[in-house]
């Protein structure tokens, strides 16, 4: 596929496209005064991170920034989505402000105002200070207050020019992804750590709202990741193994922010882990917000097991694949999208803040032929436009990602970018999805 079979026109009026990036992937984290993060410590851990890599020079977007919003600019974006490294503005995470940091946030915003695009800004996206992590990071409830103060820094700075706000990428990653599974940093595998730090990221985004707030920030949302579960078979096992699933992955953040309370599917396995008094914490996690975000990639086919809980595994299922083997399932975004609204968010705005897919891309002839990516989103951007002929609020759509970057425990090996980056010059090559996106973008009429 060469083209979309959409055009911008086919969308509602003032429906906005966007591409989306995160700070620790691209900046290059060793310039510019930032502190120490512990995704540098999982990195330097041997065998947690494809070749140790780390994100140090990542896409050197630091000293690159100008080159790369004039990529989102020159496609026809709306919207650039991008994050704040904690530990580049506030080193030890508490205490002392890199002014450095701060500054460069500061020309990056004004950068994206200067071509017409609108800047959402996202405060946390994974890269937690060292000097916090060594106090148990999202274990310890402190941290909702740590995390408030940084927000109060950041948006005291750039909050008078941002478009929106979101407090914390995916709090999935953060809490279960890192804390149970241990793939992402810190690495652990530990039920009562990861309850305590699924409580305490909602708790840190509901303070983190209530500062924003304070400050007069508006357009303040939420950013959820999702995928759909689905029974490796017919059986009452394992569909109630992949319910389990949907519960803790799908529902529980919902829940927490939207309605105050947990899903007891969730509780079954993590309620005897959760600190003490969490019930009294959702009148800050509930802080009211203007918008939800939802990331999407693909679907996971699960089976039950006689482990402990949840009792289930992944296993392969039947549908094409992505680089990272994740299957293709465009159904699921509809599904989301109808789900989040009737059952959590009612007439809120909701943007597809992250979508796109990992592919082997090679350039040949100084080109990149993803014509995989480009079957993918107009895929997605189907199901997209679907949900909203069923009357579902969805506003916005951001590709992931603008450029190749780093890729978290798989290094640079996985390439979501609609840019194609070479590591070893840092040279950006927009890819065929890049110009085809551009010309979509412009059919306005």
């Amino acid at each position: 596929m060469t083209d979309f079979s959409c055009a911008r026109r086919d969308f509602p009026e003032g429906f906005l496209f966007g591409a989306a990036t995160s700070s620790y992937q691209i900046e290059g984290h060793a310039h510019g005064g930032a502190g120490r993060t512990h995704w540098d410590d999982f990195a330097s851990t041997p065998g947690n991170v494809v070749r140790a890599e780390d994100g140090g020079l990542a896409c050197d977007h630091y000293h690159r920034w100008e080159e790369d919003l004039d990529l989102v600019r020159d496609a026809g974006f709306d919207v650039y989505r991008f994050s704040t490294s904690w530990a580049r503005v506030i080193p030890e995470g508490r205490g002392a402000v890199n002014a450095e940091g701060l500054d460069f946030y500061d020309r990056l915003v004004d950068g994206m105002l200067d071509r017409g695009l609108k800047p959402a800004a996202t405060l946390y996206h994974w890269e937690l200070p060292s000097p916090l992590a060594d106090l148990g990071g999202w274990r310890n409830r402190d941290i909702a207050g740590w995390f408030a103060d940084f927000a109060e820094i950041v948006m005291g700075r750039i909050g008078d020019r941002i478009w929106s706000a979101a407090p914390i990428n995916e709090p999935w990653c953060v809490g279960w992804l890192s804390h149970f599974e241990g793939v992402h940093a810190p690495g652990l595998r530990d039920i009562r750590a990861t309850a305590r730090a699924m409580h305490h990221v909602l708790l840190a985004h509901g303070r983190a709202i209530e500062v924003m707030r304070g400050l007069g920030v508006g357009n303040l949302g939420a950013v959820c990741n999702f995928e759909f579960a689905h029974p490796a078979d017919a059986s009452a096992e394992a569909t109630a193994a992949a319910a389990r699933y949907d519960a803790y992955y799908n529902q529980f953040f919902l829940s927490g922010l939207f309605k105050g309370r947990y899903p007891e599917a969730v509780l079954e396995g993590l309620g005897p882990h959760l600190p003490d008094g969490w019930q009294d914490d959702f009148a800050a996690i509930t802080a009211p917000v203007d918008w939800c975000g939802l990331n999407y990639y693909t679907r996971k086919v699960i089976a039950p097991t006689d482990a402990a809980w949840p009792s289930l595994a992944e296993v392969p299922g039947p549908l094409p694949t992505t680089q990272m083997d994740w299957e293709i399932y465009p159904e699921g975004l509809g599904y989301f999208l109808r789900r989040t609204a009737a059952d959590y968010t009612g007439d809120l705005p909701l943007y597809v803040t992250e979508n796109g897919m990992a592919n082997a891309d090679i350039l040949s002839n100084g080109a990149a032929a993803d014509h995989a990516r480009i079957a993918y989103i107009d895929a997605h951007l189907a199901e997209v436009r679907r949900a909203d002929d069923d009357g579902v609020p969805v506003a916005g759509y951001y590709v992931w990602s603008l450029l190749d970057n780093y890729e978290w425990a798989l290094g640079y090996e996985k390439r979501f970018g609609l840019v194609h980056v070479d590591f070893g010059t840092l040279k950006r090559t927009p890819k065929a999805s890049y110009h085809a996106l551009a010309k979509m973008l412009a059919t306005a009429d």
